[in-house]
């Protein structure tokens, strides 16, 4: 398919639902899909790769409401390459205005291994599937998984066999994170210079963050000439993670003087759904992470303060309003009324009705009668701590925990349970100890703790402490977080929300929908 390339424009395609979501215990629920999927198509993003429909019951019907709901993107959706994901793929992404099918194989030695198929039979396999897709849907991708450790000759010969079949795009994903970013604009520039029929499809770039060059590579690449990045949201994604959406999206913008290239992406909602995917998600945001990191537009040094009053440019290269932060962060406190709630709220990316509202403000009331500052950060792990609670099968009514030098930490724990209170008391090596093993007594599981996290989200001894839990189980992972002044309380309510993610993913997993029966499953 031949089609009009604008130079100078660089298509943003995320996977935040896709790949991203197969960081582990990063699983979103069916609304928090929707919600990520409408911030993207709102903010610009060109294409939005909705998931993978063939893995489960639950992505499928993901795929088909956010392709049914989206006004400006195209919504894509991922099959391996056979016939049966790449009908189901086309039948969850029909309905959108603008559909695409993602359809890829792994190419090199390693994975060629994993089939077992000749170079001759997997060629054919291409052409067969991407065949197929192009008979579906005049808008398809193709993508040999593990490019970069692929011979040249081979995936110069199957990337002219998909661009044959129909393909009008072709991804060259760096699936391990290894390659660098010299490696990667020359692998580009030669695909186009040697393929025939290159100059007339989009090459897109797809890189891991392994050896932390994930950003690096993706703008190497479109030097060389591809004209799609695929990223995520916060960089989420297997292992180390992806391309960051953020720092590709201010890269352009920031040095355009070296990069001559432009999106269409709204970069002042970048903070909003940074915020909202870190929530949905369970994975916070690290404070030195590039733009979006809450150390971002801090600064200590008396010399880097100094000369920030005199000039914000002498420190910053870009201003915190064109990521969508607000200049002002400590408005907030004991006598701050609804009004400046709700609005302050919504500064955050938080639109909330009229019944949430007045929850949330009795909870903001408790929380400035204990600090004497309420800062962004706070009110953000506010509304984290009641995200779903109402939902939620198990639930914490109260707690007693006594802890010192006499003896071993005791805890008494009251759970709603189904609907059912009860209460048992357990004794630990610590606070903490002794709650999750009192909490276990009410809800007995075989959850292993892979991961027990604490850090304030501001300073002083009245800080709110944010604790991460990631509990795995049969092989599912869960996250779970929670906010306090009280971290032993942010601890049980951090356990209590992970168990919970389980049962909600213990209970969508029925016959055939298990995601780790999907072989393949990793495109990046």
């Amino acid at each position: 398919m031949t089609q009009s390339i604008d130079k100078d424009r660089v298509l943003i395609f995320d996977t935040t639902l896709r790949d991203g979501e197969q960081s582990p215990g990063a699983t979103m629920t069916h609304a928090e899909k929707l919600e990520i999927a409408g911030l993207l198509d709102e903010m610009g993003v060109d294409i939005i790769e909705a998931g993978f429909p063939i893995a489960s019951e639950g992505d499928f019907n993901a795929v088909s409401e956010i392709a049914r709901n989206a006004q400006n993107s195209v919504i894509c959706g991922l099959a391996r390459a056979n016939i049966g994901d790449i009908d189901r793929c086309w039948e969850a992404v029909r309905h959108a205005k603008q559909p695409r099918i993602h359809t890829f194989i792994g190419t090199s030695p390693l994975h060629r291994a994993i089939p077992n198929l000749t170079m001759d039979e997997m060629a054919e396999r291409i052409h067969e599937t991407v065949t197929h897709a192009r008979n579906l849907c005049d808008n398809v991708q193709w993508s040999p998984m593990d490019a970069t450790r692929t011979e040249w000759d081979y995936l110069a010969r199957v990337v002219e066999i998909a661009i044959k079949a129909g393909a009008s795009t072709i991804n060259i994903p760096d699936t391990v994170g290894y390659t660098a970013p010299v490696e990667s604009a020359d692998l580009i520039k030669r695909l186009i210079a040697e393929v025939p029929g290159a100059e007339d499809i989009i090459f897109a770039t797809h890189c891991h963050n392994d050896l932390g060059m994930a950003t690096a590579n993706s703008l190497a690449a479109v030097a060389g000439g591809a004209r799609q990045i695929e990223c995520t949201i916060n960089g989420l994604g297997e292992r180390a993670g992806n391309t960051a959406l953020e720092e590709v999206v201010m890269a352009l913008k920031v040095r355009h003087d070296i990069m001559p290239w432009h999106t269409g992406v709204d970069a002042t909602k970048i903070m909003n759904i940074s915020r909202r995917v870190a929530t949905v998600s369970g994975f916070p945001v690290q404070f030195n992470k590039a733009i979006v990191g809450k150390n971002a537009f801090a600064h200590e040094s008396g010399i880097h303060q100094d000369g920030m009053l005199k000039n914000a440019e002498t420190f910053e290269i870009m201003r915190p309003e064109d990521v969508g932060l607000t200049e002002s962060n400590l408005v907030m406190g004991k006598h701050s009324g609804r009004a400046a709630l709700r609005d302050k709220l919504g500064q955050l990316g938080y639109e909330v009705g009229d019944n949430q509202l007045k929850d949330i403000f009795v909870r903001f009331k408790e929380l400035a009668d204990r600090k004497k500052e309420v800062y962004d950060e706070d009110l953000i792990a506010l509304m984290r701590a009641g995200e779903d609670a109402e939902n939620d099968r198990l639930q914490i009514v109260s707690m007693k925990v006594v802890c010192g030098t006499g003896g071993p930490a005791e805890a008494t724990i009251e759970m709603e349970v189904d609907g059912r209170d009860i209460t048992e008391t357990e004794t630990g090596d610590g606070p903490v100890d002794a709650t999750f093993k009192a909490i276990r007594k009410i809800h007995p599981n075989q959850a292993h703790l892979q991961l027990y996290q604490v850090h304030a989200v501001t300073e002083g001894t009245d800080a709110q402490a944010t604790v991460s839990v990631r509990l795995e189980e049969d092989g599912m992972i869960a996250t779970g977080q929670s906010a306090n002044t009280d971290t032993v309380v942010a601890s049980a309510k951090a356990y209590v929300n992970a168990l919970n993610r389980l049962l909600v993913r213990r209970d969508k997993a029925g016959p055939g929908s298990d995601t780790r029966e999907i072989s393949y499953k990793d495109v990046s």
